[in-house]
């Protein structure tokens, strides 16, 4: 055998070697919607695809747990005061921003400090509205030591919502917020490298002196597929590796490509809510008895099964099992001659019900025309009516609807959100759009006192039964009827390994897949 041979065996063998490590190092992960800024901070638009992309290359102070919990991230202690107003954050050791920066508490002041002065999206959840001004939750924000830094709120019941509020805001490093659009500079497992904006690709590396640990797989390549086919073609051809949430796939979809050799489909509890929802002040729907019917006629399990292959999980609550204040109150398990008795009951003399759904959902499509038919069947004439989604938005922000469905994506896994939906809202005029989120312009004074004092209240405990009272109440008044939890769906080659989603559904566990060659 000659030299020659044996050299170019020699490096066909290194060259092999080296291709099957980058691959195994570099993992495609396809993203269902385009994003519009790496600046999620100061923007002045909510974003749920720039959040998953956000959520690789940043930290926020405070995170939640697998209870939906406000635990510290950044912030290794959280100290609350004794009455309430003072929170003081204790930072963590050992955290440097991509750019080689220590962090400390001059750069929580210099975020906050930016967003607050770009007034941007995020910047209103801090404030109420009073009478046209806003009123900032936030007094002051000091930094005693380079590892401290102090919130000083305006009245104690603010406590809980300044923790929530917390977990969306991304720590920058002091002085980058003017180049964090086009090269964003982070704490995170994730480093960015690149984006070609045309292809809407985002190239990342791995973080190795990541306070939480280096991530497994060093690089990743985040393609956006917005189209149900092309995401399909680059799964069964190795082109995407990871399609976490393929919201653009039907169930039917996913489940098929489980059974190419080269994939493989998992399946997680999800927390987000989908909902079935009632105007409470146009009638017939102004009857409770004639809701509680409604509730009862629709079999949930079934539509689970046969429509959505599955992929849900009946929903008792609007708030997440997982939930500390998780509460079924009324449990609304398909009975028709329940139904039937309550329908009965309420003098319905077979007025039109219009069901209004946003054009271009198939999947909210296919479930409502279930339900309509089993309105029909139970003598209750549902008319479905489909809007333009941002019309339809509309619509129902001013009460221009008798019956809705849709889904609620995070917010409902803080009981806060109990107060959104379901306290009673001023609305000076049918034009005002309804303060967020109750849609359904529901009113009970006594689930707007236990819900009031749930909110104001700094002691879990306390608040918890509170709640628990205000969710019999509403489960039994049926303003709002939660359908089921989606589950949270994962398609993936099979060389991706370790996939563990949180029901929230962020994209926190990509930091701790593995990649075998390909």
């Amino acid at each position: 055998m000659s030299k020659a041979f044996i050299f170019l065996l020699s490096f066909i063998f290194i060259f092999s070697i080296a291709c099957r490590t980058r691959n195994n190092e570099y993992v495609t992960i396809a993203l269902p919607e385009t994003f519009s800024t790496f600046n999620t901070l100061t923007s002045d638009k909510s974003d749920a695809a720039a959040e998953r992309v956000r959520n690789l290359m940043f930290n926020s102070l405070v995170k939640k747990n697998e209870k939906f919990e406000y635990v510290g991230e950044l912030a290794k202690e959280i100290k609350p005061s004794e009455d309430g107003k003072v929170i003081t954050f204790v930072l963590q050791d050992g955290v440097k921003f991509h750019n080689g920066k220590e962090f400390t508490s001059a750069d929580v002041k210099y975020t906050f400090d930016e967003l607050f002065k770009s007034n941007g999206f995020k910047a209103g959840a801090f404030a109420d509205t009073v009478e046209g001004k806003r009123v900032p939750h936030i007094e002051s924000i000091t930094t005693p030591d380079a590892k401290t830094v102090v919130f000083t709120l305006s009245r104690a019941s603010l406590q809980n919502q300044l923790l929530s509020n917390l977990v969306a805001i991304p720590i920058i490093a002091e002085g980058t917020v003017a180049s964090q659009a086009t090269q964003p500079i982070g704490s995170g497992a994730y480093k960015f490298v690149s984006f070609d904006q045309s292809q809407n690709i985002v190239e990342l590396a791995a973080n190795p002196d990541y306070f939480g640990g280096a991530p497994k797989v060093q690089k990743l390549r985040i393609k956006t597929v917005t189209d149900a086919n092309s995401m399909q073609a680059e799964l069964q051809s190795g082109g995407v590796d990871l399609a976490p949430l393929p919201t653009n796939l039907s169930p039917d979809t996913i489940k098929s490509l489980g059974n190419i050799p080269s994939l493989k489909v998992e399946q997680f509890n999800g927390s987000n809510i989908q909902y079935l929802q009632f105007n409470t002040e146009s009638a017939p729907l102004n009857n409770v008895k004639l809701r509680q019917a409604i509730a009862y006629a629709i079999d949930r399990e079934k539509i689970i099964n046969e429509l959505l292959s599955g992929q849900a999980t009946i929903a008792y609550s609007i708030l997440p099992v997982e939930s500390w204040a998780y509460n079924t109150g009324t449990k609304y398990s398909f009975d028709k001659d329940k139904a039937k008795q309550l329908l009965q009951e309420s003098g319905y003399k077979g007025e039109t019900i219009k069901f209004k759904l946003a054009a271009g959902n198939a999947a909210f499509s296919q479930y409502s025309q279930v339900i309509q038919n089993s309105l029909k069947d139970l003598g209750i004439n549902v008319e479905i009516e489909t809007v333009e989604p941002n019309v339809m938005r509309q619509q129902i922000a001013q009460g221009q609807f008798q019956m809705n469905t849709g889904i609620w994506v995070g917010g409902n896994q803080d009981p806060i959100f109990l107060h959104d939906l379901f306290t009673t809202q001023k609305i000076p005029s049918e034009k005002t759009k309804v303060a967020c989120c109750n849609r359904s312009r529901y009113s009970n004074p006594e689930v707007d006192k236990l819900v009031n004092e749930a909110f104001n209240s700094t002691n879990r405990e306390q608040a918890k039964e509170l709640y628990f009272k205000a969710q019999d109440i509403i489960s039994r008044e049926v303003p709002m009827f939660p359908l089921w939890y989606p589950a949270n769906m994962v398609v993936a080659n099979k060389r991706i390994g370790n996939i563990k989603i949180s029901p929230s559904g962020d994209w926190s566990f990509i930091k701790d897949i593995t990649a075998d060659a390909k």
